[in-house]
């Protein structure tokens, strides 16, 4: 059975035929659930650049099955790279991302917090700046901020899942990123 494109010039139609099934597909090749989501997202979003009417897929369901499997690919490549060891606190929060946002919303003042505040703030900001605007919006709101994944999913219509894999792309970022400065301040190679 082939699937010529010719009758599907519309995303939201492909989207809707091969949403299920590619879900499904995915679902069986990564572990995680967010991942999956980010992935079919990441299908249909290569899907959304491609003009159909000039440039139409003679197989679009062969077409979602590959950009799927290489995305799969890809994501496994880079969850092996980023593997680091977390540390939490009994809290069950991030160390970095506790002593990062403790040191940053710390209201006691002294020269050397001042000074050490604002060498991170520095560093913090530059880095944000490198994160897609998604990852830096969510750990914004939820670091700095402090609104709970459940408001921001209420506000923006994305899911909560989506939200929570926003964030750990923007931490493992971020953590890679001040791993430098951070070992710095707490003294720890």
């Amino acid at each position: 059975m082939t699937d010529n494109i010719a009758n599907e010039h519309n995303v939201s139609d492909i989207f809707t035929k091969y949403r299920a099934q590619l879900k499904n597909y995915i679902a069986k090749r990564v572990i995680s659930k967010e991942d999956g989501e980010d992935i079919l997202q990441n299908v249909f979003y290569q899907l959304s650049k491609i003009d159909l009417i000039e440039k139409p897929i003679e197989q679009i369901s062969a077409w979602l099955y590959s950009v799927a499997n290489n995305q799969i690919i890809d994501r496994s490549r880079k969850h092996k790279e980023e593997e680091m060891k977390t540390v939490t606190n009994e809290k069950g929060e991030e160390m970095f991302l506790a002593e990062i946002t403790g040191l940053l919303l710390d209201e006691s003042s002294s020269p050397e917090k001042e000074y050490l505040r604002s060498l991170v703030w520095d560093e913090l900001e530059v880095a944000l700046a490198e994160l897609p605007e998604e990852q830096r919006q969510v750990f914004e709101l939820t670091e700095l901020e402090g609104f709970s994944f459940k408001e921001i999913s209420e506000a923006t219509g994305v899911t909560v899942n989506t939200l929570i894999s926003r964030k750990r792309y923007a931490v493992l970022h971020l953590r890679d990123r001040l791993k430098g400065l951070y070992n710095d301040l707490i003294g720890d190679d």
